[in-house]
């Protein structure tokens, strides 16, 4: 099923889409670990430490990776993270969904992680799918796209920002069925039926010897 949904250049058009089973429960209590190929930078006046140099930003499942990321944390003790891509180079996310073999995957041009809501934002040119193994099962695209870990709802903006692939600024999501489904088993079956077409015996295949040669004498 494919659903496409319109936003004017001024307007805002958001739309909900809750999936089953949820994110990695444990995640959002994990400790928050950075790697990076430069040393972290304290921001005293902005209360940051700036990573920069493929950093990579891990807690629990969930991966995040980016040129450059503004880490803080609240006084709650609670982590938020900016990142920021690269020209040609967005910044990505990655979590693993609970109990089934499944993936949140994302990028954009800044990711904005909340670590109390347990939420991210992708900002900009941002494209957000589920993955089943290394399947797509859906993807949503738009201006914003914002992930709710906890309750794994997805919120979709569009709005003024297009780019040459998408002029109107339109936001998209493409939707497939629910695995387990009878949906999901016709859609399978008319994949394998489409993908092994049945077999045509040729013409000549198994047709019988002219009568003038004798059924022992093969040269």
């Amino acid at each position: 099923m494919k659903k496409l949904l319109s936003s004017g250049v001024a307007a805002i058009l958001s739309i909900g889409l809750t999936l089953p089973s949820y994110a990695e429960r444990g995640d959002r209590l994990k400790p928050l670990n950075v790697e990076a190929d430069q040393s972290g930078r304290v921001d005293l006046q902005n209360q940051t430490v700036v990573f920069s140099g493929n950093v990579v930003v891990s807690k629990g499942t969930m991966v995040i990776r980016a040129a450059r990321i503004e880490v803080r944390q609240t006084p709650a003790g609670y982590d938020t993270a900016t990142a920021f891509g690269a020209p040609g180079r967005p910044a990505t996310f990655r979590q693993k969904r609970d109990g089934v073999d499944e993936y949140i995957d994302g990028q954009a041009e800044r990711l904005e992680y909340d670590g109390r809501a347990d939420v991210i934002k992708f900002i900009s040119n941002a494209a957000v799918r589920r993955l089943r193994g290394v399947a797509v099962a859906d993807e949503i695209t738009g201006n914003l796209v914002t992930y709710d870990a906890t309750t794994e709802v997805f919120s979709v903006s569009g709005g003024a920002a297009t780019t040459a692939a998408n002029p109107g600024g339109r936001v998209r999501a493409v939707l497939t069925p629910r695995e387990g489904s009878a949906a999901a088993a016709e859609a399978a079956d008319a994949a394998s039926s489409a993908a092994a077409p049945a077999l045509k015996l040729s013409p000549t295949l198994g047709s019988a010897r002219p009568a003038s040669e004798p059924a022992g004498d093969r040269r």
